[in-house]
């Protein structure tokens, strides 16, 4: 059996039915997700600031941006107003999205977009943005419909390939481009959300590999082509369980012993 098939049977082999079982399937997930998360978009965050936040509720000797905290701690805030929806398996809305909106980006929005813009965390984007080498995304006055009617085909969908529907929202989502700031922060929470509510494994977009993961979308924009990015996401559910597939599978990895760094060159 493939790794990404083997990691999809783990995680149904979890049967998970509740908030803290949740907890504590995804202790250490949640952190990391949070980190690569904002990582590809915000160069400022680090893993020991993220840790701090999840762990702790606070950071020290901090001297960077308080945006860059107001994100982590959001990404926190937003996955304790998630959990028991993603257990509860509540289907996709529009209120729901905007909900994830205002919580990821909460204190985040700059001078700029509050104030010039009038444009504010929860809601729906008033003027156009350039999402891209090709300038993609809805018009202002077309986003809630357009946001509707993928949320429908969402909901609707019933078939066994999980991830490539998953795939087709977050490139979908993507190019809708629906809020002033924040959408690939929301655009990956709903990705995992979808996932989970689908009894499939949330994944990590690594932020050491965001050049091909914006490389997919592209591919999405230029020619709707979603294979590329349904190869990603595969590849990144593999390597995101690697280690909770070697402990379940009692492997355990090779490590260099005391005679590797004694013996003489």
């Amino acid at each position: 059996m493939e790794q990404y098939s083997r990691a999809v049977q783990l995680w149904k082999s979890y049967k998970i039915l509740s908030a803290a079982e949740l907890d504590k399937y995804l202790d250490s997930f949640r952190i990391l997700f949070a980190f690569h998360s904002g990582k590809i978009e915000n160069d400022e965050i680090t893993y020991h600031d993220t840790r701090g936040i999840f762990e702790n509720g606070k950071v020290a000797n901090y001297t960077g941006s308080p945006r860059a905290i107001f994100e982590q701690q959001n990404q926190k805030l937003c996955y304790e107003f998630l959990k028991d929806k993603i257990v509860k398996k509540e289907p996709l809305s529009v209120e729901l999205i905007r909900e994830i909106h205002k919580v990821l980006t909460s204190g985040t929005y700059d001078e700029r977009r509050y104030i010039e813009n009038e444009e504010r965390p929860g809601e729906f984007k008033k003027h156009d943005y350039v999402t891209g080498v090709h300038e993609v995304g809805s018009a202002a006055d077309d986003v809630e419909r357009d946001l509707t009617e993928l949320i429908a085909e969402m909901n609707a969908y019933n078939g066994g390939d999980v991830v490539k529907a998953a795939a087709y929202l977050h490139a979908r989502f993507e190019y809708i481009y629906p809020f002033a700031d924040g959408n690939g922060r929301v655009g990956r929470t709903l990705l995992n959300y979808f996932l989970m509510t689908r009894d499939h494994p949330p994944l990590i977009v690594y932020d050491e590999e965001k050049r091909l993961y914006y490389e997919c979308l592209q591919k999405y924009d230029e020619v709707e082509e979603l294979k590329s990015l349904y190869e990603f996401l595969k590849y990144e559910t593999e390597k995101t369980w690697e280690k909770a597939l070697a402990l379940a599978e009692g492997l355990k990895p090779e490590r260099k012993g005391l005679s590797d760094f004694t013996q003489s060159m």
